[in-house]
């Protein structure tokens, strides 16, 4: 008989339906709930992709799914059986559900993964300690993967997006090496810089990594999806990096690389594919962006390889 081995997959999460966006929001807000025009205006950002919010969700699902399946066929496992659980930051279910859960099924060593390839003590490092508080709590043996922003396999997959996306710019009669590469990734807030925070320096590294790959000569880093609070936000913004690209270089085409975000969700297909674009539609430039990786069996190896050697197998 195998040893069960149980994984839990985290991420920010997303609501299951239009109905459930009060709740997710309010949770969010760390019980207090959103006035009418917040919860308006998160609302009407999800009306505004296509489908709402349920193929945001079902990604997330697939991608724990898709992960399980992976890790059950790598000859490494062979002594082994891998269960994937998921992990929720604010929805249903949470991330000590899928402890609970795991508890509850008899697994006795877990490993935990988030789907965000950098570490930041303020996102990755927040999923760690809720899971880590329930895993002793229940006397559950759990280690974490805590970053994988430089993995060969993350790496190849990023850039092969890239140059596809510059393909199609050549394609369309554009100078490649014209067209300015922006990576992106949530903004945190400023104060992690004098934390010592790695969340910067990995993604610089990640970026000029995917660069060097996919043959990109103009390139650089912005952040986006900053959050509405007093304190100051690490920057410049995309929006505003698109405004100063226009007037400042006359750049006319545009290519977002998001490589902190792995899956379509609300900051991707709202901020950048509708906010992000109609400001650039605005300056007569041509703005596209990378798809998404999602389910991507390359990056499903990613994630399968560092839970593996997380585990010393």
């Amino acid at each position: 008989m195998k040893n069960k081995i149980g994984v839990l997959v985290m991420s920010y999460g997303t609501p299951e339906s239009m109905e459930g966006i009060e709740s997710y929001y309010t949770h969010i807000r760390r019980g207090h709930k959103p006035s009418e025009e917040q919860l308006r205006e998160l609302t009407e950002r999800y009306e505004a992709i296509v489908g709402g919010v349920f193929p945001l969700r079902e990604n997330t699902d697939r991608q724990v799914r898709t992960l399980q399946e992976t890790l059950n066929v790598d000859p490494r496992s062979a002594d082994y059986e891998f269960v994937c659980y998921q992990g929720l930051k604010h929805a249903s279910p949470y991330i000590e559900d899928g402890v609970e859960s795991m508890v509850r099924d008899g697994i006795k060593e877990a490993v935990g993964i988030v789907l965000a390839p950098h570490y930041s003590s303020m996102s990755v490092g927040s999923y760690v300690k809720r899971a880590q508080v329930k895993a002793d709590e229940l006397g559950l043996q759990m280690s974490f993967v805590e970053s994988y922003h430089m993995h060969p396999k993350l790496i190849e997959v990023f850039a092969d997006r890239v140059s596809a996306k510059l393909n199609q710019f050549e394609q369309a009669g554009a100078d490649r090496d014209s067209v300015r590469v922006l990576f992106s990734a949530h903004s945190l807030p400023e104060r992690i810089l004098s934390m010592g925070d790695p969340y910067q320096d990995q993604l610089l590294e990640t970026s000029k990594a995917v660069a060097e790959k996919a043959g990109v000569k103009s390139w650089q880093f912005t952040w986006q999806s900053a959050g509405r609070t007093a304190e100051p936000w690490l920057g410049p913004d995309v929006l505003d990096t698109l405004q100063t690209l226009n007037k400042e270089e006359q750049i006319e085409d545009v290519l977002v690389a998001p490589v902190g975000f792995v899956s379509d969700h609300l900051e991707v297909l709202y901020d950048l594919d509708i906010e992000a674009k109609s400001i650039a539609k605005g300056m007569d430039m041509r703005l596209e962006r990378i798809d998404s990786l999602n389910s991507d069996p390359l990056y499903m190896e990613v994630l399968s390889d560092s839970v593996i050697k997380q585990l010393g197998l």
